[in-house]
């Protein structure tokens, strides 16, 4: 049987033991002879289609058997579950929609249909459709948690920031989880908008709106730093990108070549080669080291600069570091010496050795060895060489 058979006899055959048991409660009661009959044989039909790779069929036959009651009820949330994953939307609305006009369902029923077909209405892309049931099911049941956290995330697909920032307040309310980050985001989306507006004082109160939300907002402080950029505020900006950077040093690459530019127009390059050496200790990248080779280089020399370069580069050998060094020893005669070549090869051995040499076509995997079989995804024969400058 292939794997795709066994996930859906995995997925199906608890569905059958509950028709099952379905059939024998009513077995007890004289006048459902033939109803257990009828039911035992669709099941058993259910099953041969099931064992014979017909899925379809399958869900079909057990979608008879399943009739909706109080004791059916959770069948067809199942079903209903299955062909939303499957992509098969529309029937997934049909199943949800059946529950939701039922009568007899309870209110913890009821909640749940509600919240399955506005995933449904999601997942077809009808997100107004979704947003009027989720807002709805709100105003009746109260602040119901999924709805609201499915509303945050249709708003921010329309990009409706005050009311994806209205119902994460809501949200958080709800049930106690920290929104902070989210809500800076969603401030920040704002400044940037005023900001591209002309309205300054607009951008300023969003900024607050967002440290406020996240005292540590590595955004916030990089939207602070442009604009001080802008108005040539260069003391100010320079504060705003170091603080960003200290605080998360993967940022740094995004306002590093601001920074520069801030520490030459100021002219305080001591302030910027502190920083540069601060940096190159704390971030496992190159940028920081190559930028404090520069100005090694214009104080210094390109000797001093490339000796320095040579260090840094036998840590985190580098191919930008490597093309670096080459230049550096081309202005300067005594780096071309067979030592520097020498650590040039050395740094190239470490690129290659680290480099992923094959890749698997369906998964993405790497691997520095070739496998018939991807460990990842498990698929036969796609795990393929990897071209480009490291591999083949």
């Amino acid at each position: 049987m292939s794997l795709p058979s066994l996930w859906w006899l995995l997925i199906l055959l608890p569905l059958a033991s509950l028709s099952g048991w379905f059939v024998g409660r009513q077995g007890s009661e004289r006048r459902s002879g033939q109803r257990v009959s009828r039911l035992s044989s669709s099941y058993f039909r259910g099953l041969n289609f099931l064992l014979n790779e017909q899925p379809d069929k399958a869900i079909e036959v057990f979608l008879q058997i399943a009739e909706v009651d109080k004791d059916t009820v959770e069948t067809h949330f199942a079903l209903g579950n299955l062909f939303r994953r499957r992509g098969e939307v529309d029937r997934a609305i049909r199943i949800h929609q059946n529950l939701v006009e039922r009568p007899h369902l309870t209110e913890e029923q009821r909640l749940q249909a509600v919240l399955e077909l506005g995933e449904d209405f999601m997942r077809a892309g009808l997100l107004d459709r979704a947003e009027a049931l989720f807002s709805d099911l709100g105003k009746v049941h109260g602040p119901a948690p999924k709805a609201l956290h499915h509303l945050i995330w249709i708003y921010q697909q329309e990009r409706d920031w005050p009311k994806a920032i209205d119902h994460a307040h809501r949200y958080e309310a709800a049930t106690g989880e920290p929104m902070g980050k989210l809500l800076s985001q969603f401030h920040c989306e704002l400044a940037e908008q005023a900001r591209a507006a002309g309205d300054l004082a607009a951008v300023s109160q969003h900024l607050r709106d967002a440290y406020e939300a996240e005292s540590h907002s590595v955004r916030a402080g990089i939207i602070e730093g442009r604009m001080a950029l802008a108005d040539g505020a260069d003391v100010e900006a320079v504060r705003a990108f170091e603080r960003v950077a200290r605080h998360d040093v993967d940022a740094l690459p995004e306002v590093l070549k601001d920074l520069l530019q801030c520490y030459q127009r100021l002219g305080d390059r001591p302030r910027a080669r502190a920083f540069l050496a601060e940096m190159s200790e704390r971030y496992p990248g190159v940028a920081p080291v190559l930028a404090l080779a520069q100005l090694i280089e214009q104080d210094e020399g390109a000797v001093a600069a490339g000796e320095f370069l040579i260090r840094q580069l036998q840590r985190r050998p580098s191919a930008r570091g490597q093309n670096a060094l080459i230049d550096l020893a081309r202005k300067a005669p005594e780096l071309a010496a067979d030592e520097t070549l020498e650590r040039v090869r050395e740094i190239s051995g470490r690129l290659v050795a680290n480099a992923t040499a094959y890749r698997c076509g369906h998964c993405g995997f790497g691997a520095k060895a070739h496998h018939w079989q991807c460990p990842s995804c498990k698929r036969w024969g796609t795990v393929r060489p990897v071209h480009d400058a490291f591999g083949e």
